[in-house]
């Protein structure tokens, strides 16, 4: 059977046509098909860089991100809340389509996530809460409560009494709820109080420190409870300068490297450990359903586990997960 030129040219224009109508659909209902025209640029900073856990987290994000093709803009505002807010600024003027966010000052970063909010820009708050998390679209966090508990309940299961010193940071909203954790787990228990409770930062050189002072106050204590692992081993540095650290428990929370070195060597214990790099993963594959459109959980609380010497040979001792 022949065909006509006229015949043939037709066929030819139905089928690029079809050609263009299925393209069409690809953009519009499976873009993610398609190879993207630039890569997605996300943002985001920590309270500071200075503490590994930081780290480790943002490697977590890094990993998705990147696998995706898309471009991670990392900030390090060690410890200044203004700085911090200058850096979104920043980074919503540098295009970023959205923003992890460990704040510096859980209250005082509200000026920045006001103008993400304005731009329009997802902001997703991870590790420690932000006050008014009505700005942000995820919270991915640690059972950080629990945490507390968690060296409650052991300290409590190995002593009858217990004069007890707590390093804190009130503007560090996970160090805030891990305290709240083990003061309302010993609360009403007569044989266990809190003799000072000091902030000390969540960084090590400041709890050596702040641990010093205490010391030299001569008050009477035999545990101390360190707001992460940071703390309880700048509080171990200034014990055993001058050397007490043999007859108090000390307790932290991370799961840390050096925590469970620390463990390993009688100098902690315990600590309650997070995984920062599965913070970091859960908090990229938020932001991309976000992006993508899907729907996402507004609140997501990562267990902890506690770790002793006893279960610490089921644990990476070099690693954090």
């Amino acid at each position: 059977m022949k065909y006509s030129s006229k015949r043939i040219d037709f066929l030819i224009a139905v089928a690029l046509q079809l050609i263009f109508l299925l393209f069409l659909f690809l953009i519009l209902y499976r873009g993610d098909w398609l190879i993207k025209d630039k890569p997605i640029k996300f943002g985001a900073t920590y309270m500071t860089m200075n503490n590994p856990y930081f780290k480790v987290l943002n490697e977590g994000i890094k990993e998705v991100v990147e696998s995706n093709g898309d471009i991670l803009i990392t900030r390090d505002p060690a410890q200044d809340q203004e700085k911090q807010n200058s850096q979104i600024l920043e980074m919503l003027e540098e295009g970023v389509e959205a923003i992890f966010l460990n704040p510096v000052d859980w209250k005082a970063v509200e000026p920045a996530l006001k103008a993400c909010y304005e731009a329009e820009v997802p902001v997703f708050n991870i590790d420690t809460l932000v006050y008014d998390y009505s700005y942000v679209v995820s919270v991915i966090i640690s059972d950080n409560y629990n945490a507390g508990v968690q060296c409650a309940r052991d300290m409590m299961a190995n002593l009858s009494q217990g004069n007890i010193v707590i390093l804190d940071e009130p503007d560090i909203y996970s160090i805030s709820e891990r305290i709240k954790g083990f003061k309302d787990t010993i609360k009403g228990n007569p044989s266990f109080k809190v003799v000072a409770q000091k902030p000390a930062s969540g960084e090590l050189e400041v709890a050596m420190e702040v641990m010093d002072e205490i010391i030299s106050s001569e008050i009477d204590f035999n545990v101390v409870m360190g707001g992460n692992d940071p703390t309880a081993i700048g509080a171990l540095a200034a014990l055993e300068s001058h050397h007490m650290s043999s007859n108090i428990l000390i307790y932290g929370v991370d799961g840390s490297p050096d925590g469970k070195m620390m463990l390993r060597d009688g100098y902690l214990a315990g600590t309650s450990s997070q995984y920062p790099g599965k913070i970091g993963r859960i908090a990229a594959d938020v932001a991309y359903k976000h992006i993508n459109g899907e729907e996402i959980e507004e609140y997501i609380e990562v267990p902890v586990t506690f770790i002793t010497r006893d279960n610490l040979s089921a644990f990476d001792i070099n690693g954090w997960e």
